[in-house]
């Protein structure tokens, strides 16, 4: 599989995890601006540990499927950056501030990922769904880890690559689900784990 490919997947899976964002900004507003990052880290970890419990059990009770929760992580991740870089205040940003810089972000993201292929050659391809779900779960440990010192690491990497890092996990289960079941095409059930 050629990087050209990948970038053309990673593209339209971010560009779909944009649209929710964008019909939930125009719903919505930025209102999410007013959570601390360590509020957006809790609700990244609820996303994945949901999917997690969903690969586990295979029964969900609301009806939201795995591929949903992946677009969150996404989109969580990457407001999760804004803040880290603006911080959080008492009311929301302006919508065009917010599309941009997720759009800025996203980009960075992007950037990171053909980076890391380059030198990875693309070894994600070849990982289960449930290992980059683990993966995540892990990189959600460290952050809090790291948010519970202060934001202070030794050696480690900070707050932001491990959210770089599990946006980009989260979009390549996108990519492995929607060469197994294209989105457009995707079923209903909240119980489809993309395992198929």
């Amino acid at each position: 599989m050629g990087s050209e490919k990948t970038d053309q997947q990673y593209s339209q899976a971010v560009s779909r995890c944009r649209e929710m964002y964008s019909a939930k900004l125009r719903d919505y507003g930025a209102a999410w601006h007013v959570l601390r990052p360590s509020s957006l880290t809790d609700q990244i970890y609820i996303k994945a540990n949901r999917i997690r419990t969903l690969q586990l059990t295979g029964q969900a009770q609301v009806d939201e499927g795995i591929r949903d929760e992946f677009v969150g992580i996404v989109n969580y991740s990457i407001m999760a950056l804004v803040q880290l870089e603006l911080g959080y205040a008492d009311g929301p940003l302006p919508a065009e501030t917010a599309l941009r810089k997720y759009d800025e972000y996203a980009g960075k993201a992007f950037r990171l990922m053909q980076r890391k292929n380059h030198d990875y050659g693309e070894a994600w391809r070849n990982m289960r769904q449930e290992s980059l779900v683990d993966i995540i779960l892990m990189k959600l440990l460290r952050v809090k880890q790291i948010e519970d010192a202060g934001g202070k690491t030794c050696v480690s990497e900070g707050l932001d690559a491990n959210y770089f890092d599990i946006l980009n996990y989260a979009v390549f289960a996108l990519i492995q689900m929607d060469e197994k079941e294209p989105a457009g095409n995707a079923p209903g059930n909240p119980r489809d784990t993309g395992n198929k």
